[in-house]
């Protein structure tokens, strides 16, 4: 019998199972595509590779979450810092993101003048700063008790940013500024959907100044694609089983029975990657389907459509893009696509001369169910979206030697998955509403994007870390 199985190779499972073994425990992952990473791995189509979804690498730096995680599996990525994390285009406005806090006020002044900008960025600044720094907070739903004293870790952290955590995005920045621009707001509503994954009236503006913040953070480009970290992280693993999808689990007295289409695995205690409003479809116990059941109403249904390109060029294009738009996408949640272009000396991803790009924005995966609709749907989306970034980022036609797009029903496919980005934290979901790492069924824990603490690679790290504690390992 081993004694931790781990489902789904995401962020989340790929770097619980790499930190247990690197720890001397018995672990096994088990990922049902041949490649690692879940929605942040990388794939070939046609012989061109491009990112499936994540593109950028957060939180790698001393002090933060996701390096130390890293330093305590043993394990150095291959990177490229990236500054600045974004180029936003709107309106025929440039702003890039600047690490330098004095060198994005300069840009943004110019774009967006207001007196008020050094102030409330300066605050954004100051409360990411703040929070990376704080330690100690931990937190666990295994029974009510254990969880009530849980929160109290959260004491110095509620008293600290107790201003910023009462209050809507939107009503918080409309109160700070006063007046601004439509067009302002949108700049800012933006770049917070990309974190967050939700809109400045669902979330406080506490979750909102760490988005915001997040690129005054140091953010990296993974040379190789991000199957490659994921390939490099796990790499001194014993047991990783690749093409190998659990179809259900059978919960025992003191022990989990894993099953896939050829055979079958004991374990000690079981890990899921997978989200946990759907995880009760690996079990037939009614217990453990009932426990689950009660986080159902958490999916939004929230998710990503991905238009991929390959294009031979000799401009030197950034990393990161988001493009604004004054209206929404058809077919989609925002008026803001998402551009990543792979780095120019990284030939694992692209060819010399050639450029990577995965495009992402937001939609509703329920919006692509309809068989009759989907083909037509899924091309006039794809067409309108490579207009877009060709117009925007004066890409011309001839230059694209190949494209691609993914819906909602793509991912469900590949991954099991069509709800993308995660559990937003919202207003009626914030701390202690939250679904944690560790459940009321002993043995069985979770890591990922719908369970402590939020999606990205920072809150999927704060995960990772928060259950590496509650398992004492």
């Amino acid at each position: 019998m081993i004694e931790y199985a781990v489902v789904g190779s995401g962020i989340g499972g790929s770097s619980i199972a790499a930190y247990l073994d690197a720890k001397g425990h018995e672990t096994v992952l088990f990922e049902k595509e041949p490649y690692l990473g879940g929605c942040s791995s990388t794939f070939m189509h046609k012989g061109y590779n491009y990112n499936t979804g994540a593109t950028t690498l957060a939180g790698y730096q001393d002090g933060h979450i996701v390096k130390s995680m890293f330093d305590a599996i043993g394990f150095t990525p291959e990177l490229i810092s990236t500054d600045p994390a974004i180029i936003i285009k709107q309106n025929g406005k440039t702003t890039p993101r600047y690490r330098d806090l004095e060198a994005f006020l300069e840009v943004l002044d110019m774009n967006y003048p207001h007196p008020k900008n050094r102030e409330f960025w300066t605050l954004v600044y100051d409360i990411g700063t703040s929070f990376y720094e704080m330690r100690g907070h931990h937190y666990t739903t295994r029974t009510t008790w254990k969880k009530m004293l849980s929160l109290t870790s959260y004491l110095p952290l509620l008293f600290k940013f107790q201003r910023y955590l009462r209050v809507n995005a939107h009503d918080f920045i409309q109160q700070f500024y006063g007046e601004t621009t439509d067009e302002y707001l949108q700049f800012l509503a933006s770049q917070v959907l990309i974190v967050a994954q939700a809109p400045l009236k669902k979330i406080n503006f506490f979750t909102a100044a760490l988005s915001l913040g997040y690129t005054f953070n140091e953010t990296h480009y993974v040379k190789g694609g991000f199957s490659k970290l994921f390939e490099s992280m796990t790499a001194s693993m014993k047991q990783v089983r690749r093409k190998t999808q659990i179809t259900n689990i059978e919960s025992k007295e003191d022990y989990f029975v894993l099953h896939t289409k050829r055979d079958s695995i004991k374990a000690k205690n079981v890990i899921l990657n997978s989200t946990v409003y759907e995880s009760g479809q690996l079990f037939k116990k009614e217990k453990i389907k009932n426990y689950y059941k009660k986080y159902e109403k958490l999916n939004n249904y929230q998710s990503s459509f991905m238009l991929y390109m390959t294009i031979k060029s000799d401009t030197k294009y950034e990393h990161h893009y988001q493009l604004i738009q004054n209206k929404q996408y058809p077919h989609t949640l925002s008026n803001a696509l998402f551009v990543s272009f792979s780095d120019p000396s990284d030939d694992q991803l692209s060819e010399k001369g050639h450029y990577s790009i995965t495009a992402s924005i937001h939609t509703d995966s329920r919006w692509w169910e309809d068989a009759s609709k989907y083909n037509s749907q899924k091309e006039a989306l794809e067409d309108t979206l490579i207009k877009s970034v060709c117009d925007i980022l004066e890409i011309k036609k001839e230059e694209i030697v190949h494209h691609m797009s993914a819906t909602p029903r793509t991912f469900r496919h590949y991954i099991n998955r069509s709800q993308l980005g995660g559990n937003a934290i919202t207003m009626k979901n914030f701390l202690p509403k939250l679904p944690g790492n560790d459940t009321s069924i002993k043995g069985l824990y979770h890591v990922g994007d719908t369970v402590y603490a939020a999606q990205g690679w920072p809150g999927v790290m704060l995960g990772v870390d928060n259950l590496r504690r509650l398992l004492h390992v």
